[in-house]
């Protein structure tokens, strides 16, 4: 019984060591983030104080107002840096979505990091010239995102459609281009742009869909795409990431 005790305090102290572990690293991540944000966008201190002061003098005045200020002064300043906190995280995703814009593989690694029930398979169709069409499942149904020269990826749609048509049933099946022309979606709205979708179809239905389409990606998908647009700026994925969760 004694050993268990101490097998078990053991166990507690060491998970609570890989906690503290992971919090620094995440601390530290943040901060580099925060670091190279500052450099590259000027305007990113200005504004996280604007906001916070922002924040605060709205809690300052509503304290006046209900004749308790030293009440309403600790929640704005909770509120006021969580607030600077959120356009930090928003603007250092806009920064790494300006960067990866227009490079090859860009949309497959933005699809790589949507949150939700999403299920992407990467660069299903593909040219030499590194064009992709990428397969996302979800609530909508089946959504074939396409990147790359127009007249070049849209016989790849048509092709991953009629394949996709022949096992999905009556689900939907969208196509969704990556660009900026007229008829095309900026790759910073891409993850926005799949959540307005109408919902179709359920959890379960996801799961099936999932095992039909999963033999169309073993008949091979082309040429290899780079798995992400920033291959010289590898950290900053997972520091936009860690913004992100903080946010």
């Amino acid at each position: 019984m004694a050993k268990a005790s101490a097998a078990s305090k053991e166990e507690k102290a060491a998970a609570k060591k890989a906690r503290r572990k992971a919090s620094r690293e995440r601390y530290t991540q943040l901060w580099q983030a925060f670091q190279m944000q500052r450099k590259e966008d000027k305007r990113l201190i200005p504004y996280m104080v604007g906001v916070f002061l922002l924040v605060v003098a709205v809690f300052v005045v509503l304290g006046f107002v209900f004749g308790s200020p030293w009440l309403f002064i600790p929640v704005g300043v909770i509120l006021g840096l969580l607030a600077a906190f959120v356009l930090f995280g928003r603007r250092v995703q806009k920064t790494v979505y300006t960067r990866a814009e227009g490079q090859p593989g860009a949309a497959g690694w933005a699809l790589g990091n949507m949150r939700g029930q999403w299920r992407v398979s990467q660069a299903v169709a593909g040219t030499s010239h590194l064009d992709a069409v990428h397969r996302v499942i979800g609530k909508p149904g089946v959504i074939l995102v396409a990147e790359g020269s127009p007249t070049r990826v849209r016989s790849l749609v048509a092709q991953e459609k009629k394949k996709a048509a022949r096992v999905v049933g009556d689900t939907p099946i969208y196509e969704v281009y990556v660009g900026n022309d007229d008829d095309q979606v900026p790759l910073s709205k891409l993850e926005r742009h799949l959540n307005k979708l109408p919902r179709n179809i359920d959890g379960k239905r996801i799961d099936a869909l999932e095992g039909r389409l999963s033999a169309l990606s073993s008949r091979g998908s082309g040429p290899a795409m780079p798995k992400g647009p920033l291959p010289a700026n590898a950290k900053t994925r997972s520091m936009q990431r860690t913004a992100r969760r903080r946010s």
